[in-house]
């Protein structure tokens, strides 16, 4: 009820849509007090570009105008709502859109000369690559040569539009397209083409701008730069001469000394587009017809094409060398790869085998066991030893034995012969239908563990002098 008293003590003239539209457009500007100070001063710190854009959808017109400041004079007392004293503010500011309009130029020629010169600059030197790349060169030659052949007529050239269709065109027993064909000619006749797409960036961005409108554009900034001469004049009849005038008046003439530039080098890099053009082979009647950013969207999808069907062919030439090497060895046996070996897998092979040879005898000179065959006898019996270098001492006495190597033998006999603290459960076997048979365990295993004794002796190349002790049998 106290928001609906102060409103009604408010001074209200705008209907209620347009001071809804208004109040909610200044939630996004700075305050009205400090608004009329920075268009003033073209204060960028306080206003940007949106905002600019923002106030010239609010300009108070004359009869809103006139309507407040005579609600304001018939009740001097009463306040007036905040969109009638926005709009009584921004209506206080003298030649309030030619002011806006000189400050949105300002902030957007920056923007403008950029959109226009990078196209420029792309397409320049897109032609450039494109007549110095040796890749171009190499695919345009072979496929001129193809066509020859497929045609069997002589021609000097082929329209730049047909490379549009070489992806689309293929052979009648594989069903592989004439790209693929081309990139396997290419690949072979000239090993150092490169894959064309990754060289012809400028191409690329070219093909993406509507130069027809990059004209247009020239034309409009040509444009609201002399409106923007007439509006400082304006302006200036109103603020004299300040530094505003002075920092716009030399921005102005250095805006059209550039823009002046701007079209001298659109000029020129057109005409050097449609030389390029005949040097590409196109008719001189098609030459002005010929935009720059379809030939550029040609060039490039092809290339585009041409780099993808490339990495597959290469993957099939790859998978095709590693079948042949497979193939090489197959059903071979291994003393017998070495014939098919390259030179640098046999060097690595040599060297290997050097250094196994070297490591070897420094490990003999050190005392490295080697295993060999020994035979000896002990207790009337012939036992196979495989450390028979290390049972024999230089001068052939093969009884001397080293205290390491005794104590390597008792641990290993100790090891074997130990027997476990608990013994695991026996699992109770299935009683034959002979009752009268009984198995002897106290002389089965003795009888085992002399199999066992036996078997370490042997193996060991050693015979223990005295006997082992069996432990007991529970």
């Amino acid at each position: 009820k106290q928001q609906e008293l102060n409103k009604n003590k408010e001074i209200i003239v705008l209907d209620h849509k347009r001071s809804n539209a208004i109040n909610i457009g200044m939630t996004k500007l700075p305050p009205p007090r400090s608004i009329k100070t920075a268009i003033l001063k073209m204060d960028a710190t306080v206003m940007n570009r949106e905002g600019i854009e923002k106030l010239l959808t609010m300009l108070p017109t004359e009869d809103e105008r006139t309507r407040i400041q005579e609600a304001q004079a018939l009740a001097p007392d009463t306040p007036l709502g905040s969109a009638e004293q926005f709009l009584l503010t921004l209506a206080s500011i003298s030649e309030l859109p030619a002011r806006l309009k000189l400050w949105a130029f300002k902030l957007d020629y920056e923007n403008m000369e950029k959109e226009i010169a990078e196209p420029l600059m792309d397409l320049k030197q897109g032609m450039e690559t494109l007549r110095s790349n040796k890749t171009f060169r190499c695919i345009l030659q072979t496929l001129l040569s193809i066509g020859i052949f497929l045609n069997g007529s002589h021609v000097k050239g082929f329209q730049i539009e047909y490379l549009a269709k070489v992806p689309e065109v293929k052979d009648t027993v594989h069903k592989h397209s004439l790209l693929h064909h081309l990139c396997h000619m290419v690949m072979d006749k000239f090993p150092d083409s490169s894959d064309l797409y990754s060289e012809i960036g400028a191409v690329t961005r070219a093909s993406k701008v509507d130069f027809d409108e990059l004209a247009a554009n020239i034309v409009r900034m040509e444009t609201e730069c002399k409106a923007s001469w007439d509006r400082l004049k304006l302006v200036a009849k109103h603020d004299g001469s300040t530094m505003v005038k002075v920092k716009m008046s030399d921005f102005l003439a250095d805006c059209a000394e550039r823009i002046i530039v701007l079209s001298v080098v659109h000029r020129r890099v057109m005409n050097r587009f449609h030389r390029f053009l005949l040097w590409v082979g196109v008719p001189l009647g098609r030459v002005p017809d010929t935009k720059p950013n379809e030939f550029c969207r040609v060039v490039s999808e092809f290339a585009l094409e041409y780099r993808t069907t490339r990495e597959r062919v290469r993957e099939q030439l790859q998978k095709k060398a590693n079948h042949r090497e497979r193939n090489k060895t197959r059903g071979k046996m291994i003393t017998e790869v070495g014939k098919f070996q390259s030179k640098a897998e046999v060097r690595a092979d040599s060297e290997l085998r050097q250094i196994l040879v070297s490591d070897s005898d420094v490990e003999s000179i050190h005392g490295t066991m080697p295993w060999g065959r020994r035979q000896r006898k002990d207790a009337g019996r012939s036992v196979l030893s495989p450390l028979s270098p290390l049972l024999r001492d230089d001068a052939g006495n093969g009884d001397n034995l080293t205290d390491g190597d005794d104590e390597i033998f008792e641990s290993i006999v100790k090891t074997v012969t130990r027997m476990p603290s608990t013994r695991p459960v026996p699992r109770e076997r299935k009683r034959t239908k002979h009752a009268d048979r009984k198995s002897c365990e106290c002389c089965a295993v003795p009888e085992v563990m002399g199999m066992v004794t036996g078997l370490v002796v042997s193996v060991l190349g050693w015979v223990q002098e005295e006997p082992l002790a069996c432990a007991p049998v529970e």
